[in-house]
């Protein structure tokens, strides 16, 4: 009877746990597919608002360029404060109108670096991407204690790149492209880790589905800041 039980035990707890991570894959599939499909969404209003040479001018003069690059944080934060009062669907609608929104902030790239140079910085930063996010998946080594500091380093990027604006230092504004790869290589790993984990704590499907917008949300929003410190570095001026 007791060796029955065992049995019963084991054969339903790996049942449960086949069945875990088969969610947990269908789960991170979906998180990536939606940031991927937003890059993609991105890079194509970046390239078509590009070729328009009155609507660029348009959107970077005046007080409007700042509507314009400020306009995907308003984006993040409608997502972030109103996730757990809106639907998924709606969410959805907002995740796509952002990857949008920020094409119009990054367009400026195409007139100021080479397609050649874009690109090439674009499969880099797509190889890294892609090697930091499987460490920070398959690592058993909890990444937790590197959010604090991560964090740190985001908010004095944002500080000193607030300054740089107004000081114009071509040394700032290298040691900050050279800390903004460092923080988010790291922010890959830690948030692919964080991402995963969290799976464990959603209760339906709702949730679930939830999770997986907000999931591309931070994986996207590494992906681009990664890229757009790489090109500083990589990238050739017209």
């Amino acid at each position: 009877m007791v060796q029955r039980f065992n049995t019963a035990y084991t054969t339903g707890t790996a049942t449960q746990s086949a069945e875990y991570d088969e969610g947990l894959r269908a789960y991170m599939l979906k998180v990536y597919n939606y940031m991927a499909s937003a890059v993609l969404l991105t890079g194509i209003v970046a390239m078509m608002v590009s070729q328009n040479q009155d609507l660029m001018l348009s959107l970077f003069s005046g007080g409007t360029r700042w509507l314009v690059m400020l306009a995907p944080l308003a984006f993040v934060m409608v997502m972030s404060f109103g996730v757990h009062k809106m639907r998924s669907s709606t969410l959805q609608m907002i995740f796509w109108a952002f990857a949008a929104t920020m094409g119009l902030s990054v367009s400026w790239i195409f007139v100021v670096y080479t397609d050649v140079s874009i690109a090439r910085t674009f499969f880099i930063t797509a190889a890294s991407f892609g090697a930091l996010s499987l460490y920070g998946y398959t690592t058993k080594k909890s990444l937790s204690g590197m959010g604090t500091f991560l964090f740190m380093g985001l908010i004095g990027i944002i500080i000193a790149s607030i300054v740089n604006i107004f000081v114009a230092s071509s040394m700032m504004s290298f040691i900050i492209s050279v800390a903004g790869v460092l923080i988010f290589a790291g922010l890959t790993a830690y948030d692919t880790q964080r991402i995963k984990e969290s799976y464990a704590m959603m209760a339906s499907g709702e949730a679930v589905a939830k999770g997986a917008i907000m999931g591309a949300v931070n994986l996207y929003l590494d992906f681009v800041n990664l890229f757009m410190f790489l090109l500083h570095f990589l990238g050739n001026r017209e």
